[in-house]
């Protein structure tokens, strides 16, 4: 694990925040928080559903058009009913669409567009798409898992940043509003240097940004937690500034824990507490942009399938406890930013800070045993301590039965943390 400042505390040391809190924290656009869906393809996941990733607090979600589905009969597109239908749920609620242009075709047996005869149809269908879905959209990833096919094999990487090269312009000339992901690699694509190829043959000179799929479910003990995934996406994130010679904006837009039971599943307790845990460590990275959680929807009932078992609801569209955690972290997620010289991180404890320039909060968990930690703030009046506790989410912020102990401005309260970490208000008078 990193420390996060080159600060450091004592276990009994007193944390006063008010102090590390200062002035005129740099304010970005607002982190995105999203989910992905099924139901755009899908009719048995019904759109309601949307409303339910809305009140969630998501702002984006992500799904597929399908190539193959666009053009049934070769040389005719279209766009089914179900898509528009789609877009229209989402654009009501106001939910920003991604959408994935890829996957094979039926009259191509399925090919990548690697060679002319597949990629000028693949190109046609990339301009019928963008032209007819038009405005609402504001992201396109080019394919999905371009490199599953060969995660090490050079020449895949340079098709790809082709077809980036070729795409690129024709979304931004239907849809100039949008932005162009490429990427979309799976976490053995990252791992084998898929990413740091394209990057390296140009690929930025076309596209927004980059797309990871970075799971780290199957790690493995002490690899396939929130902090130790947090942790490599460090080092992926300086490799691919150092590549670019820049910073470069990173969208993850498939990122979860599967709830099954089995090799590589968590219980669904565990899966809310990761799924706040990699939130909020995802904002201490500013290149992250945003991060879509893989799905929103159960895609089936067996137990033990890890494909089945990845969403916030299940199949019925009944909350999951990650659901709840969501819903109740999604506010601190998008409004707050990161105050990164202030946040700290010792023996597996984490404390970090954000402000939205009014209000300051302070994120805390221990990952592994429970902890009895001491946190500080200012000019509370030996009021109550406030917090949202993710192990209760549907509670809110409310006293927590612990008192500001105040000397002066400067006030301390006991709290014990767990792996579902809690959110301190620490601004007083609110």
């Amino acid at each position: 694990m990193s420390r996060m400042s080159a600060l450091s505390i004592g276990r009994v040391g007193l944390l006063l925040l008010s102090c590390l809190f200062g002035a005129g924290v740099a304010v970005a656009d607002p982190f995105i928080v999203g989910v992905a869906t099924h139901s755009m393809n899908n009719p048995n996941q019904p759109l309601r559903s949307l409303e339910l990733a809305s009140i969630a607090g998501a702002s984006s979600i992500r799904d597929d058009a399908f190539w193959s589905t666009a053009e049934p009969i070769r040389g005719q597109l279209r766009v089914v009913p179900q898509w528009r239908q789609w877009m229209a749920k989402a654009g009501g609620l106001n939910l920003n669409p991604m959408i994935i242009l890829g996957y094979g075709s039926v009259f191509t047996g399925g090919a990548k567009p690697r060679k002319p005869e597949v990629k000028i149809p693949y190109l046609n269908y990339v301009d019928y798409i963008t032209r007819q879905l038009g405005n609402p959209v504001k992201f396109y990833e080019v394919w999905n898992e371009w490199d599953v096919d060969g995660p090490s094999d050079p020449r895949l990487s340079s098709d790809y940043v082709a077809l980036v090269r070729d795409a690129a312009p024709i979304i931004r000339k239907n849809n100039p509003q949008a932005k162009v992901l490429a990427g979309a690699a799976t976490t053995a694509g990252i791992k084998a240097g898929f990413i740091d190829r394209i990057v390296a043959c140009g690929v930025l000179k076309y596209a927004d940004g980059i797309s990871l799929h970075p799971y780290v479910h199957c790690e493995g003990r002490d690899r396939n937690t929130p902090e130790s995934w947090i942790e490599w996406m460090r080092g992926v994130d300086r490799s691919i500034s150092a590549k670019a010679g820049k910073q470069v904006p990173l969208y993850l837009t498939e990122m979860s824990w599967p709830s099954h039971e089995g090799n590589c599943g968590v219980d669904t307790p565990r899966q809310a507490a990761y799924l706040a845990r990699a939130y909020f460590l995802a904002r201490t990275l500013p290149n992250i942009k945003g991060m879509w959680w893989y799905d929103l929807i159960n895609d089936g009932t067996k137990r033990d399938d890890q494909e089945h078992n990845f969403g916030l609801l299940d199949i019925d569209l009944n909350p999951k406890p990650a659901y709840a955690v969501l819903k109740a972290i999604s506010p601190y997620l998008s409004d707050f930013s990161y105050d990164a010289a202030h946040s700290l991180q010792t023996d597996n404890v984490y404390k970090l800070a954000f402000t939205d320039g009014h209000e300051r909060i302070l994120v805390a968990w221990a990952s592994g045993r429970e902890r009895l930690e001491s946190v500080g703030a200012s000019a509370m009046d030996n009021g109550p301590l406030r917090m949202l506790d993710t192990q209760k989410p549907d509670r809110g912020m409310a006293n927590s039965g612990q008192q500001w102990n105040c000397n002066g401005d400067q006030c301390s309260a006991p709290v014990t943390l767990t792996e579902f970490p809690k959110i301190i208000r620490l601004s007083p008078g609110s």
